[in-house]
């Protein structure tokens, strides 16, 4: 076993939590095999289609992944295990809390002028900026 994939214990928790397969069509991969591909990405970061052959074809994992995200299967299974843990008395409410002052803001969203993208930007307003910049030619004002 690796050590990206789900224990027994943790599978046997898992499995009871997860939304039920259609009974038309083909039969549905694994879903231990394609929770494990999906752990696999989140805890590499690596793309999808370098997703491990052991895993089941990466497109398969890549959209019950997202299927399940649109459902919001994610969210309910999330929502579950932690109603279990607080009742098996494992959670501390007291020390286990997420305050946003702690969450980073993307570095694009520290003060920077919003608007002056050049695509963005009407003709006059380029042509102010062009006369500001010494890093190229100057525009003319009748272009």
């Amino acid at each position: 076993m690796s050590r990206y994939e789900l224990t027994d214990e943790q599978w046997q928790r898992l499995q009871p939590l997860l939304p039920r397969h259609r009974k038309e069509g083909r039969p549905p991969e694994d879903d231990r095999r394609i929770l494990n591909g999906i752990l696999w990405i989140l805890r590499t970061g690596a793309p999808w289609r370098d997703l491990p052959e052991r895993y089941g074809p990466w497109s398969t994992v890549y959209s019950r992944f997202f299927r399940w995200q649109k459902a919001g299967h994610w969210d309910r299974i999330w929502a579950a295990l932690q109603k279990q843990a607080d009742a098996q008395g494992q959670l501390r409410w007291e020390i286990h809390f997420v305050d946003a002052t702690i969450v980073r803001a993307h570095r694009h969203a520290a003060g920077a002028k919003k608007g002056t993208h050049p695509e963005k930007l009407s003709v006059a307003a380029k042509v102010v900026l062009a006369r500001k910049s010494t890093s190229g030619p100057r525009a003319s004002a009748s272009r």
